[in-house]
């Protein structure tokens, strides 16, 4: 072979043999470079996120250990304090996250780019080299061996051109595996931008939470006036209320059950398409039983509070009877619907009922309109801005709503 075909063969597949092997020739500069120095700063993203959580934690333990104690203004007041810092913390912690992630997804689009480029690269070399090989296959063996000096020459020749044909298919081998990795970092780009998008929701969740809380403790202040005795009047009236309530649904229940034909249960029994959210899904500010729920010491709280506007329509969870529609006029107002399978839906702080006891609501039916703002019809004391209450009962105790929505 002419020693200027074997040049012209030797430089192109000395980048395709480093290909092969996993080495991109003029890669290891400034990407690299780039990689590394977003590698540090995801690192310190990470530390700072470590020392926050450790502060989080002190100043949930803060929370817990002003609960255990006596049910004074004071400790009310403190725990809403260190609620409020806590919530700066999340707040803060989301935001290092979000950074992180986005610094993360700048990462992997430069990961993209460079295994784009090396692909590139390496079609253009492999399409060089079959163009080269198909031009020597033209020629037919006999000419080739008539060209050569002697068997010698020709013999090292086709082992060269063995040798040639080997490093193509490394170079494939190693195109194929660049390909996938470009598919597996397409793949965490995705990831990432959708963790990101969840960051944002939550982010925005907790500075609401955060404002949420801090009109709490303004509203605390400004019923109490900074008064114990007021306080533990608001206190002693909202204990009250919450006893009177769990009585009457739990009677009208037993009362309301006990009426229904063995048709009407039949009816009820049919209605087999689950539980609806009452209210758009929201924020829960509240949690079954939650163990940071600011009022524990006065009752359990049995139901979970879903973030709602003051007046938003709130609809029926599933199909079934009124058998509770309760006006409280400026105190606690409510709705409780009994349905089938033993299951019935409470639904608190209502500002404006637009059903009467004894109908039938059919499931998605607007049965009245949410409240809770501290001096307004159906709120009661004790509340912290708008939102709905919405308990799940199972013949007759309550149970977490979360484990019956969608």
């Amino acid at each position: 072979m002419d020693k200027k075909i074997k040049f012209i063969i030797f430089i192109l597949f000395l980048p395709l043999f480093f290909y092969g092997r996993g080495f991109a020739l003029g890669q290891a500069g400034s990407v690299n470079g780039e990689i590394n120095d977003l590698n540090q700063k995801i690192q310190d993203s990470k530390d700072k996120i470590k020392k926050i959580q450790d502060q989080q934690a002190a100043y949930a333990k803060a929370i817990q250990d002003k609960q255990n104690e006596g049910a004074d203004l004071e400790n009310q007041l403190s725990i809403l304090d260190n609620r409020l810092a806590k919530a700066e913390l999340d707040i803060s912690s989301t935001q290092i996250e979000m950074e992180r992630t986005n610094l993360e997804i700048d990462k992997t689009d430069l990961e993209i780019s460079d295994t784009n480029d090396q692909i590139e690269k390496q079609k253009e070399q492999i399409a060089a080299a079959l163009r080269l090989i198909y031009k020597q296959d033209d020629v037919s063996t006999l000419e080739i061996l008539l060209l050569n000096n002697s068997l010698t020459e020709f013999l090292n020749q086709a082992k060269y051109l063995e040798d040639v044909n080997k490093s193509l298919e490394d170079s494939l081998a190693g195109l194929k595996v660049n390909m996938d990795d470009l598919e597996k970092e397409k793949q965490a780009l995705t990831d990432k931008q959708k963790e990101l998008a969840g960051l944002k929701q939550d982010f925005e969740d907790k500075k609401t939470a955060y404002e949420s809380d801090k009109e709490s403790k303004n509203i605390l202040l400004e019923e109490t006036h900074d008064s114990e005795r007021q306080y533990q009047d608001l206190l002693a009236r909202a204990k009250r209320e919450q006893r009177a309530a769990e009585a009457d649904i739990s009677n009208m229940e037993r009362l309301v059950r006990s009426k229904m034909s063995q048709a009407t249960e039949r009816k009820l029994d049919q209605n087999e398409n689950g539980l609806i959210w009452p209210v758009p899904k929201n924020t829960i500010t509240a949690y079954f039983h939650d163990p940071n729920y600011p009022f524990r010491y006065v009752f359990e709280h049995p139901a979970i509070d879903i973030r709602a506007r003051q007046g938003t329509p709130i609809k029926a969870a599933a199909s079934g009877y009124v058998a509770r529609a309760k006006d409280g006029g400026m105190g606690y107002s409510y709705i409780m619907l009994v349905h089938g399978d033993g299951l019935s839906t409470v639904y608190g702080h209502v500002s404006k009922i637009l059903v009467k006891e004894d109908d039938y609501v059919v499931q998605g039916q607007i049965i009245g309109l949410s409240g809770g703002l501290p001096g307004t019809p159906g709120a009661g004391p004790l509340t912290t801005g708008s939102h709905l209450h919405f308990e799940v009962r199972s013949n007759g105790i309550p149970v977490n709503p979360l484990d019956y929505l969608p």
